[in-house]
C-alpha cells in the first residue's frame, strides 16, 4: 500500500485485511446457508426463507403482521413478499385475516400447521446451528461472537433503505 494506506495493486487489495475479513464472513455465511437452508428444505419442506418469516410471524404473535412489515423485517419488495406469502397460504403455513386497527388492512398469521412447522424446522435449525456453527468455537469465544453478531445487526438496520 502506499504511505497514505491507499491501494495501489490489485495484490493489495485481495491482501487488505478488512477485504479478506468480510470475505471470510460472506464465505461463512453462504455455506452455512446452503448447508442449513438445505437441511430444513429436506426434512420441513421449506424454504430458509420461509422459515424466517414462521419465526417472525411466530414472534409477533396474534392478530398477525402486515405484509409491510414482513418485507421490512426480510428486506424483500412488496411483490416478492406479496409471492412468498401467496405460496405460503398454499401450503396451509399462514393465513391472512382482517387488520382489527385498520379496515382496509390485512394481516398475515401463522396457521397452527404454520406453528407446527416452526417448531419442526426451529428443532433440526438448533442442532444443526450448533453442529456447525457453535461447537466449532470455544464457548465463551461463541458467546462474544453472538453478542457482536446482534450489536452490528442492531447498527445495520437502520442503515438498510426501504424496497418498493
Amino acid at each position: 500500500m502506499a504511505a497514505d494506506g491507499e491501494v495501489v495493486s490489485a495484490r493489495q487489495a485481495a491482501d487488505d485485511g478488512l477485504v479478506v475479513a468480510f470475505g471470510r464472513l460472506m464465505g461463512i455465511a453462504n455455506r452455512l446457508e446452503l448447508l442449513l437452508g438445505r437441511a430444513i428444505e429436506q426434512e420441513c419442506g421449506i424454504s430458509h426463507l420461509m422459515y424466517e418469516v414462521l419465526l417472525i410471524l411466530g414472534r409477533a404473535g396474534e392478530p398477525g403482521l402486515a405484509m409491510s412489515a414482513i418485507g421490512r423485517a426480510q428486506v424483500l419488495t412488496t411483490g416478492g413478499v406479496t409471492r412468498l406469502i401467496d405460496r405460503m397460504e398454499i401450503a396451509g403455513l399462514v393465513e391472512r385475516a382482517d387488520d382489527p386497527g385498520d379496515r382496509r388492512g390485512r394481516l398475515v398469521r401463522l396457521t397452527s400447521s404454520g406453528e407446527e412447522t416452526a417448531i419442526r424446522a426451529t428443532r433440526l435449525h438448533r442442532d444443526n446451528v450448533q453442529r456447525l456453527l457453535a461447537d466449532q468455537l470455544p464457548p465463551d469465544e461463541w458467546a462474544r461472537f453472538a453478542e457482536s453478531l446482534r450489536v452490528l445487526g442492531h447498527s445495520l438496520e437502520s442503515q438498510v433503505p426501504r424496497l418498493r
